[in-house]
């Protein structure tokens, strides 16, 4: 009896009478990897959360360190005969080749050189380096800014631009998601205008709002106001319609359907539309601050790129992707503690 009970033991099997039962997480172990709409184990979500940024990174890498995966160029160490050639030049490797049999022809000294990438797509531990170094570099101007500075300006252009567009698009899209004349009065010509490209309004912007910070501020309003209306009235429209008339039965009043009903029904939904919607006004970013006057993590790329500092120039770009995870990860956490029922239907 003991053998058996043992033997249950390391199979995972517990043993109730003759019909022996397996253990919660020998089930959670055997479970299929895919499977629709249940919630994976948590040692599971974070390997695939790991992989997520692990394979981009891998890929990265093996282009970068393996040389007969893609080395396209030849970095020179020491040029030879060939007068043009400088140490740390890169060059095409045909035109590499080439030099090397005309020196070998002419009995002169060889170049000698490695294969490398071009120098627009930096190593990653030259981009890892220069998280670092672009916060330590002084500006080559005394008009720019330190690259701190920079990204708390763009923080800032985000913000009021998605906070405007907050304050006049939720409370639109909620009156057409909850009555279908507002929604006829405004949904066409939403539909319309939602297709046109913000950038495409840049120069007007300028001509009324000067060359600063304004018409940055219009291009994230742009870009997001008008879909955020859309997405809005469509997660209202998908309330139950039975609390709706429910609660005109009971008496309620126009503005007690909207702050009663309406806006508590679908404020989870609401809170995740905006974070998506946020995501969407930091992709509009680059294009918003090329507008006027060159400003904020955008003026720091370009100067980058000007002068070829290309792992500076990922690192900035990273740094955007890392900004935006971040506030959108807080922006999770919060939720769970504003809407606690929701963790419990797997929502939030």
């Amino acid at each position: 009896m003991s053998g058996i009970m043992s033997g249950a033991k390391s199979t995972g099997v517990k043993s109730t009478g003759n019909t022996p039962i397996t253990t919660t997480s020998s089930r959670s172990n055997s479970a299929p990897w895919f499977v629709v709409r249940k919630a994976l184990s948590a040692r599971r979500a974070t390997m695939l959360t790991a992989a997520s940024f692990l394979l981009p990174l891998l890929i990265w890498s093996i282009v970068s360190y393996v040389p007969f995966i893609w080395h396209p160029k030849i970095e020179v160490v020491e040029p030879g005969s060939v007068s043009w050639f400088k140490p740390g030049m890169l060059v095409d490797r045909s035109v590499f080749s080439e030099q090397q049999a005309l020196s070998r022809e002419a009995n002169t000294a060889q170049p000698e050189g490695f294969r490398a990438n071009p120098v627009y797509l930096p190593a990653p531990h030259k981009v890892a380096t220069a998280f670092f170094t672009s916060f330590t570099t002084e500006p080559k101007r005394r008009s720019e800014q330190w690259l701190h500075e920079s990204l708390w300006h763009s923080i800032t252009i985000i913000f009021w631009g998605f906070t405007l567009s907050s304050l006049i698009g939720v409370p639109i899209g909620i009156l057409c998601g909850t009555y279908t004349a507002v929604a006829k009065i405004n949904e066409p010509f939403i539909e319309f205008f939602r297709y046109l490209p913000a950038p495409a309004f840049g120069a007007l912007a300028v001509a009324i709002l000067g060359i600063h910070d304004g018409p940055k501020i219009a291009i994230i309003f742009i870009g997001t106001f008008f879909q955020q209306v859309l997405i809005v009235s469509n997660t209202t429209r998908k309330l139950d319609i039975a609390l709706l008339e429910a609660a005109l039965t009971l008496g309620a009043k126009k503005i007690q359907l909207l702050f009663r009903v309406v806006v508590p029904g679908i404020l989870p939904d609401l809170y995740r539309d905006q974070r998506i919607l946020l995501g969407w006004a930091w992709t509009y970013l680059i294009v918003a601050e090329l507008i006027g006057t060159s400003s904020g993590i955008t003026w720091f790329i370009t100067q980058q790129a000007r002068y070829k500092n290309f792992d500076n120039v990922f690192a900035a770009i990273i740094m955007i992707g890392m900004i935006g995870l971040l506030i959108d990860f807080l922006l999770g956490r919060l939720a769970k503690h504003l809407f606690p029922w929701e963790k419990s239907q797997g929502g939030i």
